[in-house]
């Protein structure tokens, strides 16, 4: 920065917002950092008591902030993202659709480890709204070395680092196990919660079977509806109990397991597993029915927009995936899963 008289300031570029106050009728940023001073922009300065105005020194080895701001954007901007017009060197990505979304973890902890550069997110894998606010990016400094911002696009490799996947997934079928409530002793309130959670992500319901204990009459249900819907959702039967013969059912069906059981709290026995075709087949457990959040509320985004989940996905919940069971449900606008 280098300080000038501001009479002699045309055609440079302001390092600060200039506020101006106006007793009784206003009071704000008059110019802001950034701003190229014309000659009309002179007097106004000098009745706001400006005499003197710090002023960018030209250096083509750095960039100012504006023009940092607009490279992490294209860095982070991948598809269905909107972006903001850069304001005090700040730009911030909005999604444009409803769906989810992701970030490469590994590239966005290596660019924010470049000193004086920072992208904040929001969590990632997490289903997002049209309009939700998906990142701000911008640079420390005024002005910053060009070396870093090079530095930054190296990481990033022409592929943005950050996108939101449309839900793909549009049909599920429900296979409700359980004698009691194949034999009507009880009311099948499981179905209910999950058409309700299923409708959030547009996918609708459009096989429904209920079938006694029994792995056989399980295993005949899930072989039934294969082949007729996105995904094969299937209650009950998931404990260790004599009779809980699901998870048993849907490997007999010819699912390869990715997991049954996860570190979640709700949710501990949940299952899923994928058909050689790459339909899910999930074993959801009781909380599911009574709990607001559980794991399959936080699989259920990634599962609907395609993502093809692995063990390791599991393995991660564990770090946050304990409810916290507050008298006062915010999900998912609180520590869980996250």
């Amino acid at each position: 920065m280098k300080l000038i008289k501001t009479t002699e300031a045309v055609g440079q570029v302001l390092c600060h917002d200039m506020t101006q106050i106006i007793p009784g009728e206003y009071k704000g940023a008059r110019f802001r950092k950034g701003h190229i001073v014309t000659k009309e922009d002179i007097p106004i300065l000098l009745s706001m008591g400006k005499e003197n105005l710090y002023i960018f020194e030209t250096d083509e080895n750095m960039l100012h902030e504006n023009d940092a701001a607009e490279i992490l954007c294209d860095i982070c901007k991948g598809e269905n993202i909107n972006r903001s017009e850069v304001k005090e060197g700040k730009i911030e990505l909005t999604s444009a659709i409803n769906g989810l979304f992701t970030v490469d973890r590994e590239k966005l902890l290596s660019i924010n480890s470049i000193d004086e550069i920072m992208i904040a997110t929001r969590k990632g894998d997490t289903a997002v709204q049209i309009g939700d606010k998906l990142a701000g990016t911008r640079v420390i400094p005024l002005v910053i070395k060009k070396d870093k911002l090079n530095r930054a696009k190296a990481i990033m490799d022409e592929t943005p680092i950050m996108r939101v996947l449309p839900y793909t997934l549009k049909t599920a079928a429900i296979i409700t196990t359980g004698s009691e409530v194949f034999h009507g002793r009880i009311e099948d309130r499981f179905t209910p919660v999950l058409i309700e959670k299923l409708s959030a992500y547009g996918i609708s319901v459009t096989e429904h079977l209920t079938v006694g204990d029994g792995i056989d009459h399980i295993t005949s249900a899930v072989n039934a509806v294969k082949g007729r819907a996105d995904m094969i959702l299937c209650t009950g039967g998931m404990s260790v109990d004599p009779d809980d013969n699901t998870p048993g059912a849907i490997r007999r069906s010819g699912a390869k397991i990715v997991t049954y059981g996860a570190p979640v709290l709700p949710g501990a026995m949940f299952l899923l597993g994928y058909y050689d075709d790459g339909t899910p087949v999930m074993g959801l457990p009781g909380c599911v029915m009574y709990a607001k959040a559980t794991i399959f509320d936080l699989v259920l985004p990634r599962i609907a927009a395609g993502v093809k989940l692995n063990k390791a996905d599991f393995v991660m919940y564990g770090e946050g995936g304990l409810c916290l069971n507050c008298e006062k449900c915010t999900y998912p606008h609180c520590p869980f899963g996250k």
